[in-house]
């Protein structure tokens, strides 16, 4: 399959607050769809990526959810789910293991939880799973084995970083293909909290390599349009990307990788577009912050969704909209109700009876909205682009052959 190269030319308009501001049209790119005749409109093919971030289970937030002694996880997801489900594609960095019962169900600071939960996302919408994270050997290598053995059990799900066997290493190719695009997945951890990846199995975890990330990259890039690399790297609760991202996120653009997805710092970063060798640019969000947690610094409250549509007409890929959907992780006073909320339906009266009001002073939607300000001056989209009002398939940016 030819290999695409992402130019990001014109996404500027896409970049706003409200649906209203999408209306401006761009200088370059692919015409206005009100322009282009009704068939050819008709026969272009369209493709939605959303992405979340640390899907981080605590005890506190596992203990919320029991229900007659079984976990009911659902309603952690209840508010974000018209989002998750409408997407062609969803990915979620899933922190902890879902090796079960059988492990122990524990949270901080060696993690594992219960299968339900994974089975929760499936049911949210999301159909590829990293588990490539710093926590990923908190239960030995059993434990791994035991999170490979539930997800292949889960049908329709396609799961990154953690591997049975040499030959899996190897051999497997993450490659989903949606109405006509396809999509390749690699992901990597750049630790595993000091708990070594067994010797006799190297295989085990995908680490943060360059020479294994680049013959990996090497192997997929040619068989799919559009690359994502998913990144468990960076400084815990640090809103700045440090050297070691800056250095790895350069080293993935000169792989020509379209997207990566960045987690681990539990709080928001902002993003880049790293210019890469074919002359296109490479899409780098360095940290997605939580999707859901029950941490307690203020700023670990805040995350977002990555979204990305993309269009194939004419033989060529386009980008029609890309941004940042920011999300809230909410809970109440006791330390129950645990929800995560789109940014654009988290109301000033939510906020103001967050569990953090009783753990910290100043928690606001003014909180929120000025890490908000501080880290993105344009790029967030507060509010639903699936909803057909908001939805203006106005230029684009062409991603040539």
């Amino acid at each position: 399959m030819a290999r695409t190269v992402l130019l990001f030319l014109c996404l500027a308009p896409f970049f706003c607050c409200s649906p209203e501001e999408t209306r401006a049209e761009p200088e370059t790119g692919k015409p206005p769809r009100d322009s282009l005749p009704q068939e050819v409109v008709a026969s272009q093919a369209s493709l939605s990526f959303i992405a979340a971030g640390d899907n981080l289970l605590h005890l506190l937030v596992l203990d919320s959810l029991v229900e007659q002694g079984s976990y009911v996880v659902d309603p952690l997801y209840d508010e974000v789910r018209a989002l998750v489900e409408k997407a062609d594609i969803a990915f979620v960095n899933q922190e902890t293991l879902l090796a079960g019962e059988r492990f122990g169900i524990s949270g901080y600071p060696q993690f594992n939880s219960p299968q339900e939960a994974g089975r929760a996302l499936v049911r949210a919408g999301f159909d590829v799973i990293n588990q490539a994270t710093n926590h990923v050997m908190d239960k030995g290598y059993a434990a791994v084995y035991a999170t490979m053995d539930f997800w292949d059990s889960v049908e329709g799900i396609e799961y990154l970083g953690i591997f049975r066997s040499a030959e899996e290493r190897e051999t497997k190719e993450v490659i989903i293909t949606k109405n006509g695009i396809s999509i390749g997945f690699l992901a990597y951890t750049e630790g595993t909290n000091g708990i070594p990846v067994p010797s006799g199995r190297p295989y085990l975890v995908a680490l943060a390599d360059m020479g294994l990330m680049e013959r990996d990259i090497a192997r997929l890039r040619e068989k799919c349009d559009f690359l994502v690399v998913s990144m468990h790297w960076g400084d815990e609760y640090q809103h700045d990307y440090n050297a070691r991202q800056a250095k790895l996120g350069a080293f993935l653009a000169a792989q020509n990788v379209d997207l990566v997805l960045g987690h681990h710092p539990h709080v928001l970063q902002t993003f880049e577009y790293l210019p890469r060798p074919d002359g296109g640019k490479t899409l780098c969000f360095y940290s997605l912050g939580n999707f859901i947690s029950a941490q307690q610094r203020p700023p670990t409250a805040l995350g977002a969704l990555a979204f990305v549509r993309l269009a194939k007409f004419g033989g060529s890929l386009y980008i029609e909209q890309a941004g940042l959907i920011p999300t809230v992780t909410h809970y109440e006073r006791d330390l129950r109700g645990y929800k995560v909320y789109p940014y654009y339906a988290y109301s000033t009266a939510l906020a103001g009876k967050h569990g953090l009001q009783y753990l910290s002073t100043g928690i606001s939607k003014a909180y929120f909205d000025g890490i908000l300000t501080r880290l993105f001056r344009d790029g967030l989209i507060m509010y639903n682009p699936f909803a057909p009002e908001t939805f203006q398939g106005a230029g684009g940016t062409e991603l040539p052959k």
